[in-house]
């Protein structure tokens, strides 16, 4: 006997990861896309917005989450619209998978609020490529032994925020495993404003923003002698969608607000 497919509402379904997500969702029996929500979509199909389907496109989260009362809701909009978003799902105690990036850390504290008042699981993940998540991992077992690090991330000229969600949590995750501080002095001499990029918990990280790109980032660790590099690279949106899977397949089993996938994939938290 089949399970029954898991019920999901997928708001930003017209961005370009929201498509993707769901044409991969569609096409998996696992899952029923019940609800589509796309803001201001003035009236346009799915169709009208590049999906191959007939679901008819709502512009209110939680007019969708309402009427179609899903097992989940998966978050791949915008930072403005995560509060709105956790209200409409967390509030009707119904998990919460979020892709979104750049949620300010106000937004953050609420999320965390309400999914601690209403006991129901949410998860904000930077980054949905396995692949990541393990050079993250990779780059925290490095800062333990090479204090010395700078994170470069390369992404799409329509990117919002920088630096990117990943970048912010590598670079913290570098801050907080490192046991001895960084060696290299500061520059003395910076010629033109933002040349030694932006600094998070005392880590160096640089952001490109360029036709052409999808979604990149190099972490490189410096110590007498040799130089150790970690590098990821999304070529295709396609990449993401095994991890987008298995937030929604495990949201229900954690508690309160989870970051990033490492609980899923080490059984230990990030």
């Amino acid at each position: 006997m089949s399970e029954t497919p898991m019920r999901v509402v997928v708001v930003g379904a017209a961005g370009r990861m929201g498509l993707e997500a769901m044409r991969a969702l569609s096409q998996d029996a696992g899952f029923e896309v019940v609800a589509a929500v796309v803001r201001e979509a003035q009236g346009r199909s799915l169709r009208d917005l590049g999906y191959d389907g007939d679901l008819p496109v709502d512009e209110d989260v939680a007019v969708a989450v309402s009427r179609t009362k899903p097992d989940v809701v998966l978050d791949l909009s915008r930072a403005a619209n995560a509060s709105a978003t956790a209200q409409a799902s967390l509030g009707n105690r119904i998990p919460l998978v979020s892709g979104v990036t750049g949620i300010s850390e106000e937004v953050l504290r609420e999320i965390r609020e309400l999914a601690d008042r209403t006991e129901t699981p949410a998860m904000i993940v930077p980054n949905f490529a396995i692949g990541a998540v393990l050079m993250m991992k990779f780059a925290e077992l490095a800062a333990r032994w090479i204090p010395d690090a700078e994170v470069i991330e390369l992404h799409h000229e329509k990117k919002e925020d920088a630096p990117s969600g990943t970048a912010m949590l590598t670079a913290q995750r570098i801050a907080r495993a490192r046991v001895q501080a960084p060696t290299a002095p500061p520059t003395k001499t910076i010629k033109a404003e933002g040349a030694r990029g932006g600094e998070v918990e005392g880590v160096p990280v640089h952001s490109i923003r360029l036709p052409g790109l999808l979604a990149h980032q190099e972490v490189m660790f410096g110590a007498p002698g040799e130089v150790l590099t970690l590098r990821h690279d999304a070529a295709d949106r396609s990449v993401y969608m095994p991890g987008v899977k298995l937030c929604l397949r495990k949201v229900r089993s954690l508690h309160g607000l989870t970051t990033g996938m490492d609980r899923l994939l080490f059984d230990e938290p990030a």
